[in-house]
């Protein structure tokens, strides 16, 4: 077991207060992590400040350098990210590999803005007169991250901050924090400065409290639930501090009767069981065209079963177990009141015990039938390896059905009607639409959420906005 340190300033400290990482397989403590006291909070915050005007000050290649050569150090030791990811996180090593070299992506894709952060120059109606529009760092950037995907969205996050110039904070998931820790020890060998990046660790309520509440962060960065990204929301409000907040999805997933019917089932099962089911943009309600619901659920149900469960460092298995115990019971709890309502399971609905699975935190893989649009399985994110399915009769349903939910992250359509695929994009009311396709965003792309699924976004030249604010210059000249 590692005794893990948290970073501030360049220092790695501990203050005698810690708490443990619990392997969500086997539920052993496979390390410790410091909790954050409100001065190791105010020190990363006051570090993080000072240090942000000279690193704000190099020039972007300066900066780009710095991020390439942390993306070869990530690529360096990939196979030890992702072990650990695997073991913190819960979720299957091949799936764990695939999440590090997805980050790691990031890292030279915002390095390739060291000479592409433009402004513009514009005529006056004055004579001798310019007006120039300065992009600028915001400063200091307090990052929030998740736990499900503790290595890519440290990442995610860390790469258009340093790329702009600003210093950035993390505060990873109490349940995932080794993988963050384990980035910002690659950060320090790249070359990040002292106090440009800073990881602390510890509860939400007490260290992200703090962090959020602060007036010295200019842009709060979160990816988690919603009543979260709404507190954090109202604490930033009072600092008029910027927020952009990516809070979570309840995806629905159509398939029409004239779809390829092997390329939906595939996609549909891809989509929901991933992460074990632990994905913002996962397939959280699947809408089956009524025509061919019956063939549809005999291929889906057989895929849905032949999934292999177990220790995610195994060979072969596709699922691993929730994160942690309340996320189980939450899961637990929203199949027993579907069953309860009605709602029939088709497999599943139960968690795993018996041998290696009465120790850590296991569902089955559940498929349940007969739900209503009214039950709470179709209106809650699950976030877990169940998914309902529901039956409907015209492509005008599907499309009302998808859009009744206060959730508008992703959703999923399958059809060959080129009308339809046109009328989805225009009036599905979600920030990411797969058309004949599974999950999975692009790093150039643009990851954001409508309704309360969030507000701002990650990815791309539009994501990279949000860490840098702009100087509007009224230049007078002698002629």
């Amino acid at each position: 077991m590692n005794a893990y340190q948290m970073l501030i300033d360049g220092n790695w400290k501990s203050n005698g207060h810690t708490m443990p990482v619990v392997s969500p397989a086997n539920e052993e403590v496979i390390a410790t992590v410091p909790v954050a006291s409100p001065e190791d909070v105010q020190w990363a915050l006051d570090s993080a400040h000072k240090a942000q005007k000279e690193w704000g000050r190099r020039s972007g290649v300066e900066r780009g350098i710095v991020l390439r050569r942390l993306a070869e150090l990530v690529e360096r030791d990939k196979d030890r990210l992702a072990r650990l990811l695997s073991q913190e996180q819960g979720k299957p090593l091949h799936e764990a590999v695939g999440e590090v070299a997805f980050g790691k992506s990031w890292l030279p894709y915002y390095a390739e803005f060291d000479r592409r952060i433009e402004g513009d120059i514009l005529p006056s109606e004055n004579r001798n007169e310019q007006i120039w529009i300065v992009p600028a760092p915001v400063g200091v950037v307090v990052g929030i991250i998740p736990w499900n995907f503790p290595n890519a969205v440290a990442i995610r996050k860390i790469a258009p901050a340093l790329i702009a110039g600003n210093s950035i904070i993390l505060k990873p998931h109490e349940d995932t924090p080794l993988s963050a820790l384990e980035l910002a020890k690659l950060a320090e060998e790249a070359g990040v400065p002292p106090g440009v990046l800073n990881v602390v660790t510890g509860p939400g309520e007490t260290v992200g409290e703090a962090l959020v509440k602060s007036p010295i962060p200019r842009l709060i960065s979160f990816t988690g639930s919603i009543p979260t990204g709404k507190r954090i929301m109202r604490n930033a409000a009072d600092n008029v501090t910027m927020v952009s907040l990516e809070m979570g999805g309840k995806a629905p997933f159509i398939v029409m009767e004239d779809c390829d019917l092997d390329a939906a089932v595939k996609a549909a099962v891809f989509s929901r069981f991933l992460n074990c089911g632990q994905v913002c943009i996962c397939n959280e309600r699947t809408y089956v065209h009524k025509s061919i619901a019956e063939p549809f659920l005999k291929k889906f149900v057989a895929q849905v079963q032949e999934l292999k469960v177990g220790n995610p460092l195994e060979a072969g298995v596709q699922l691993g177990p929730k994160v942690n115990r309340e996320e189980l019971e939450k899961v637990e709890r929203y199949v027993n009141q579907a069953l309860g309502d009605g709602a029939k399971a088709l497999t599943g609905g139960r968690r795993i015990s018996g041998g290696a699975f009465d120790r850590g935190y296991w569902y089955e893989p559940t498929v349940l039938v007969g739900v209503r649009q009214d039950m709470t399985i179709m209106r809650e994110e699950i976030f877990g390896p169940v998914i309902p399915v529901m039956e409907f009769s015209s492509f005008e349903e599907g499309l009302r059905l998808a859009n009744d939910s206060r959730y508008g992250l992703a959703a999923y359509l399958f059809t060959n009607d080129m009308n339809r695929i046109m009328r989805a994009v225009r009036d599905l009311e979600c920030g990411e639409l797969y058309i004949n396709r599974g999950p999975g965003e692009s790093i150039h792309g643009f990851h954001s959420g409508w309704k309360e699924s969030g507000i701002g976004g990650d990815d791309g030249k539009y994501g990279l906005d949000h860490y840098l604010q702009k100087k509007t210059v009224y230049l007078r000249f002698e002629a």
